[in-house]
């Protein structure tokens, strides 16, 4: 029996799924895969990542791509303060991308359509009459306002006013679908706080982990020296909330543990490293890699893994592939929101600079108890998160059982 079509838009290119939200819509594409003949609609915001659109035809049907150079877009999404609307619409508005879709739409008889990234629901609103099931991820206008508390002068008044915006319309384009999913409960429950009129539309699916993927293997060599132990941080590192993170951390904690520790290293491994992460090499201990080609080296060798982000929506895959790899993991409050761990054996938890250090310097002094944590997070990923167990939720969604 042929499978019925599935148009699929995601505000990113779906592949390789090396950053946080690809792993999440990649995720969802495979799933959606098994059950669909998928017509991906997207855009490319990485020169790097052009060569992958051709294998993202395993999965799909057809894929349309349109780069995205991320200078022009933000200068384009200006003019969302002449028309009034969030500079995340205009940012992501395309005149192609949108003649593709809706000669998609039209040609291939579609029906039913999976949405990635609240900002995409703007092409279901041009092509109303589709069975829509949006994935929000997180509650972007948030984390917006967040930004808006971290920052003064005109930058505080403009991401106050992105994220009223972009609120809105998240508002409105709930009205276009038959559900919207959120990665975590949390995230769910700030929807429906934000948004009451919503609440009976709104979900939450959860992040998994491909534990078979991410686990660790006799025989890995390791990128670190034999004499040195390191403390390890993964993450795109032109993200603001990383590079917060990492920055913080570098003048808050390091220098007392570096102290405590002088074998010990910092490494950041993520690609694209803004200049204030570059900057950092500069510190005595602290090492920058950008692009790797396998994050699990570093994770699998790692004394600890530290996920120290002050800002953090949804769920931080960072810390769940960590804690596949059976490493201890230090994460602020927020980067452990909405990960059903135990605190203290599975996943460790710390905020201020001074718990952070003592959190951090515990488990460097204490070899047993760093490996019974690392066995126990992995333990705890490999029955509770797995990809599929999460996903089917969706099916039901689709079909309106929930």
């Amino acid at each position: 029996m042929t499978k019925p079509p599935l148009l699929y838009l995601v505000h990113r290119i779906p592949y390789p799924p090396n950053k946080g939200d690809k792993v999440r819509s990649f995720n969802l594409l495979k799933h959606y895969a098994r059950h669909y003949r998928v017509f991906l609609a997207t855009f490319i915001d990485d020169k790097a990542d052009e060569v992958h659109a051709d294998a993202l035809l395993e999965w799909c049907e057809a894929v349309h791509c349109e780069r995205l150079s991320p200078r022009l877009a933000r200068l384009a999404s200006l003019r969302g303060l002449v028309t009034g609307e969030a500079l995340t619409l205009a940012y992501y508005r395309n005149r192609s991308l949108a003649r593709w879709v809706s000669t998609t739409i039209a040609t291939q008889g579609i029906r039913r359509a999976a949405v990635f990234c609240s900002s995409m629901m703007q092409y279901i609103e041009a092509n109303p009459g589709l069975r829509t099931l949006a994935d929000y991820c997180d509650v972007d206008s948030a984390k917006w306002a967040e930004y808006a508390s971290t920052h003064s002068g005109p930058l505080s008044w403009l991401y106050r006013r992105e994220g009223g915006k972009l609120l809105a319309f998240e508002r409105h384009a709930v009205g276009l679908t038959c559900g919207v999913t959120f990665v975590s409960e949390a995230e769910a429950a700030l929807f429906r706080q934000l948004a009451p009129e919503c609440g009976k539309h709104v979900h939450a699916v959860s992040n998994g982990v491909d534990a078979e993927y991410f686990s660790p293997v006799n025989g890995r060599p390791s990128p670190f020296n034999t004499s040195e132990r390191a403390i390890v941080f993964t993450g795109a590192m032109d993200y603001w909330p990383n590079v917060d993170a990492v920055v913080w951390f570098a003048r808050e904690v390091w220098p007392t543990v570096s102290r405590a520790n002088p074998d010990l290293s910092f490494w950041v491994v993520g690609m694209n490293p803004a200049s204030e992460v570059k900057s950092l090499a500069d510190v005595a201990g602290i090492r920058v890699t950008g692009s790797v080609p396998d994050v699990r080296p570093y994770l699998q060798h790692a004394t600890a893994v530290v996920a120290p982000l002050r800002i953090a929506r949804g769920i931080q895959n960072k810390v769940l592939e960590a804690m596949a790899m059976a490493r201890p993991v230090i994460a602020s409050s927020a980067a452990a929101t909405g990960i059903d761990a135990a605190l203290g054996t599975e996943l460790l938890v710390a905020d201020a600079a001074s718990e952070f250090a003592n959190t951090l310097q515990s488990v460097i002094d204490n070899e047993a108890r760093s490996r019974a944590i690392g066995a126990a997070a992995r333990a705890r990923v490999v029955s509770d998160y797995s990809w599929e167990a999460h996903l089917v939720k969706l099916d039901s969604l689709f079909e309106g059982a929930l």
